[in-house]
C-alpha cells in the first residue's frame, strides 16, 4: 500500500487540472494520493455547463481570468490564490469518502475551526460553505476533489457569470453570498501555507506517513498533452450551435438547458447543459431522446423506459408538462 502527497508548484489552472487528470489516468495498484494545488484568477466550470451562456467571456478576457472546464460535474466557481484545492485519488478498494472528509475536517479543526460535512458535497462552518466537492470514476480510479476557501475574493465570481433568472429566483444572489465564507473569517491568522501543513499532517494521521510524489519519466509529456486539451477552445468552449427548440428549468438537483434539433418531426440532435453533479446525465438524455418524435408523450415514454433515476423521472415529467 502506497500513500502519496504532492503540492503543485504551478498557479496555472490548465496545468493543475491536467495533472489532476494525469493522476486519475495513470495510477495503478494499491494507492491513495493527496494532491494540492492553487489556481490563480480562473473561473472553473463543470464538465457539462454551457460556457457561452454561463460566463461573461468579455469581462474574463479583460481581467485576464482563465476559463477552465473540469472533468467533474457541478457549477461554476472562482479561484484565486486565497483558495486551496485538494484532490484525493484512490483505487476502488482504498477509496473511502468518509475517511477523506475526515482528513479535511481534522485539518480545519486543528486550525481552531469547527467544521462539518453537510448535504451531498459541502463542508461548512456554522452553516456557511467553505468547500464544495465533486467526484468521478475513470479507468477504475476514483477522484474526489474540492475547494477550501481561505482568503478568496467572494465577490469576483459575480463579475464573470451570467446568472439566469431561474437561479436568482431559486437561490438568490444575496442569499448565496451569505451562505459562503472564508476560513479566515473564523481564524484571522490562518494562511494557505498553514492549511497545506495541516492537511499533510491530517492525511498522515488518517492513512500513514506519505511519500512525496515524484512524477516519473515521461509524465510531463503526458501532462502537457492533457494541458493542451484543457487549454483548447474545443474543450473549454466548443461551438455555439443553433437549435430548433430550447428550454431551461431548474430542478432541486441542478439546472438544465435542453436544446433540440428537429427534422421531419423527429429529434435528430440533442444537446444538454447542466450543473448537476452526475456527469453522465447528458449522455443518458441524448441517447433516450435522439430519434424520438418531437412530442411530449413520446419523449416522456422514451425517458422513463431508458432509466428510472430521480433525475430522468424529473426530466420526463417536465417535458410532459410542456405539451409539445
Amino acid at each position: 500500500m502506497k500513500y502519496y502527497f504532492h503540492m503543485s508548484s504551478s498557479y496555472d489552472p490548465w496545468y493543475n487540472l491536467a495533472a489532476d487528470e494525469y493522476f486519475q489516468n495513470t495510477m495503478r495498484g494499491d494507492f491513495v494520493v493527496l494532491y494540492l494545488y492553487i489556481n490563480q484568477n480562473a473561473v472553473i466550470i463543470g464538465k457539462n455547463q454551457n460556457a457561452w451562456k454561463e460566463c461573461n467571456l468579455d469581462s474574463m478576457n479583460r481581467d485576464g481570468v482563465k476559463l477552465v472546464r473540469r472533468t467533474t460535474g457541478g457549477g461554476a466557481v472562482f479561484h484565486d490564490i486565497g483558495n486551496l484545492n485538494f484532490s484525493f485519488h484512490a483505487n476502488e478498494s482504498n477509496y473511502d469518502l468518509e475517511k477523506q472528509i475526515r482528513t479535511i475536517l481534522t485539518a480545519v479543526q486543528d486550525l481552531g475551526i469547527q467544521a462539518e460535512f453537510s448535504g451531498r458535497n459541502d463542508i461548512t462552518v456554522e452553516g456557511k460553505k467553505f468547500s464544495g466537492n465533486a467526484f468521478s470514476i475513470k479507468k477504475g480510479n476514483y477522484l474526489h476533489h474540492g475547494t477550501l476557501l481561505i482568503d478568496t475574493d467572494l465577490t469576483r465570481l459575480e463579475n464573470y457569470l451570467n446568472v439566469s433568472e431561474q437561479k436568482i429566483r431559486s437561490k438568490g444572489i444575496e442569499s448565496v453570498r451569505s451562505r459562503v465564507c472564508n476560513l479566515k473569517d473564523y481564524n484571522p491568522d490562518i494562511t494557505v501555507d498553514d492549511m497545506v501543513a495541516a492537511l499533510k499532517k491530517a492525511f498522515e494521521k488518517q492513512y500513514g506517513k506519505p511519500e512525496e510524489f515524484v512524477f516519473p519519466e515521461g509524465a510531463e509529456e503526458e501532462i502537457n498533452e492533457l494541458y493542451q486539451r484543457h487549454a483548447s477552445w474545443e474543450w473549454r468552449l466548443g461551438s455555439a450551435m443553433q437549435f430548433d427548440y430550447e428550454t431551461e428549468h431548474r430542478f432541486p438537483w441542478g439546472g438544465v438547458e435542453l436544446l433540440l434539433s428537429v427534422k421531419d418531426g423527429r429529434i435528430n440532435k440533442v444537446e444538454m447543459y447542466t450543473d448537476a453533479l452526475d456527469t453522465e446525465l447528458p449522455v443518458v438524455i441524448k441517447n433516450a431522446l435522439t430519434g424520438s418524435r418531437f412530442n411530449s408523450e413520446e419523449m416522456w415514454e422514451k425517458l422513463r423506459k431508458h432509466s428510472s433515476s430521480e433525475q430522468i423521472s424529473d426530466m420526463a415529467d417536465y417535458i410532459l408538462s410542456l405539451r409539445l
